[in-house]
This record gives C-alpha cells, structure tokens and sequence, in this order.
C-alpha cells in the first residue's frame, strides 16, 4: 500500500512544531490531540492544577485557524452557560444568543466542578455536533473538539462525571508536571510564552480534507477482529463492575486510523491499536472499589486483556 503524501504529513508535523514554540513538553498530549481531532473525537485530561492544560488547548485552536473559547466549571453554572439561550422582548419577538459551545476548539475547564445538570449540557454536543434548545435544533462547527479538564476526584467541591458523559470522550489523558529541564526552558522563555504568539498552518476547510483521508485509511479484517477480541475479553473479565460499550471498539478503530495516518501510513497495524488501548478504554471501564484497593486498577486489567489476546500479523 501507498504511503500518505508527504505534503499531509508535513502538515501535521507543522502543527506539532508550531504548537512546541509556546507549550514546552507534553508530546503525547499534543499527538492525542491531533489524533482527536483527525478521528472526530472529544478529549478529557485529568492533571495537576496548573500543569499548562489551558495554555496547551489555546495554542492548538490558533495553529489550526480556528476559533477558541473557555469556560470554567463553576458549582453555580447552568447549561445556558454552555449552550446559549433565546432573549424575549416584550414585543414577543426574540433572538438566539449563542453560547460559547459554538466553536471549534472548546475547553470546559475543570467539568467536575459543574453540576450534573449543566454537565448534561455537553452529552448532545459531543455525541452528534449539535444542541437542542427549547425544542430547536442548531448545529456545530463540522471542525469540533471539546478538550475537557479535571481536577482528580476527592477534591472539594467536584462532582464526579457519571459514566454516560465519560463514554462520550474518545480518549482520556493526564496532564502532569513538567520536569526539571523543561520548566527552565519555560522560565528560559517565560516572556515569549507568555505573549503566546503563533501562526496558523492551516484552516479548518484543510482539516476536514484531512478526516476525509483518514476515512480511507484502510483497516484490515484482522485489525477489525483484533479491536473486538479486546473489548470482547474486557467485557467478560469477572472483576469489572462497568464494561466498554459500542463507543469504546469505535473509538479505538477511529483514533487507529488517524494514528496510523500521523506515521504516514494509510492503513492500521496492530501497534496502533496498542497505542490507544489505555486512553481509549480505561475511562469506560470500572472495577469494584475493593479490587482497586487490591491493586486491580483498570489500567492493569487493559494491560492484562492486551497480553492474553493474540495480537494478528499483517503484511504491509
């Protein structure tokens, strides 16, 4: 099979580059999201409080030409803090005033701090791009990414996400603490990063060319049995209380594809599947809180799962 023109993978490759100019570290956050937003999902990163969750989501909207927003999780927060709400007049005429959802990159800083009920407000928007208000439907910018943070539960004042809104999140990631070297090379450049200055290298029009492409990627019948032979054997292990649904087989067959795209491939190899097994799935699974005690996490049990199932062979 053909490799990718060089021309997209250079432009993926730019994207990293630029966005490294302002967020020191963090690779692997910076290649989840490309591959989230290639694979036409939603990330979720739970980390340190001030570990460059914001400064990193910022960046990466301005690299791709699209527009930003934020909200922060308030206690106090309603869903029309999210969605938008219709204005009446007294004259009964009114007018949809858009909520900050309606962009392309959105980050909903620490989720857990919001209530269940405006927490809710995301559930349409990640699943299928659009909200419903007041019985009208509007739709979502066709480039969407919602990059959600949280502080680690048990922390005052949060609400943990109910497992049907952490279903809707492709991948699940955490933000840690820059080493030594690299936070002096951010107080080496504080007054650069801090004027957080970049360029675009392409527009929201190329990106949806891009997921095009990597709805070509071809994944064998190989690859396909593989991904459900893992969600499969997870489903069945007798000490998980949760287990992934539909959505977990998907996204890991979604988030393969654009990571076999981002090597420069147009087809899937078991290796890319590897790669996305614990940010795909371990935030759809749950064991009994006596197992965890035990040492039993969910991460260890997806670990497990990958070293009892076979993994296939396929010729590139």
């Amino acid at each position: 099979m053909r490799n990718f023109y060089r021309e997209d993978y250079e432009v993926v490759s730019k994207i990293v580059s630029e966005t490294s100019k302002i967020v020191i570290g963090k690779d692997e956050l910076k290649e989840m999201l490309i591959v989230a937003l290639l694979g036409q999902g939603h990330i979720l990163i739970e980390g340190h409080i001030g570990s460059g969750k914001t400064i990193l989501s910022k960046t990466f909207a301005q690299v791709i030409g699209g527009k930003f927003k934020r909200v922060q999780g308030t206690p106090d927060m309603l869903p029309a803090d999210i969605l938008g709400f219709y204005y009446y007049r007294p004259d009964g005429t009114n007018n949809f005033i858009p909520g900050p959802i309606f962009t392309n990159v959105l980050l909903v800083d620490e989720l857990n701090r919001i209530t269940p009920r405006a927490q809710s407000a995301l559930l349409e928007a990640t699943a299928e791009r659009q909200v419903t208000i007041e019985g009208k439907t509007h739709y979502l910018e066709q480039t969407f990414l919602v990059i959600a943070s949280q502080v680690p539960f048990g922390s005052a004042g949060t609400s943990p996400l109910p497992d049907v809104q952490l279903d809707r999140f492709m991948f699940h990631l955490w933000s840690d603490l820059p080493t030594k070297e690299e936070e002096d090379l951010i107080l080496k450049d504080i007054d650069i990063i801090s004027q957080n200055v970049v360029e675009p290298v392409i527009t929201t029009t190329e990106i949806i060319e891009l997921q095009k492409k990597v709805e070509e990627v071809y994944v064998a019948d190989c690859i396909r049995q593989y991904i459900l032979s893992l969600i499969n054997k997870l489903r069945q292990h007798p000490d998980l209380i949760i287990t992934p649904s539909p959505r977990g087989s998907i996204a890991l067959l979604r988030g393969a594809r654009a990571h076999a795209f981002l090597q420069g491939r147009d087809y899937v190899i078991p290796d890319d599947v590897k790669k996305l097994m614990l940010p795909s799935l371990s935030h759809r699974i749950k064991t009994a809180t006596t197992f965890e005690k035990d040492g039993i996490t969910s991460e260890s049990i997806i670990i497990q799962a990958s070293m009892e199932v076979p993994t296939p062979r396929i010729e590139e």
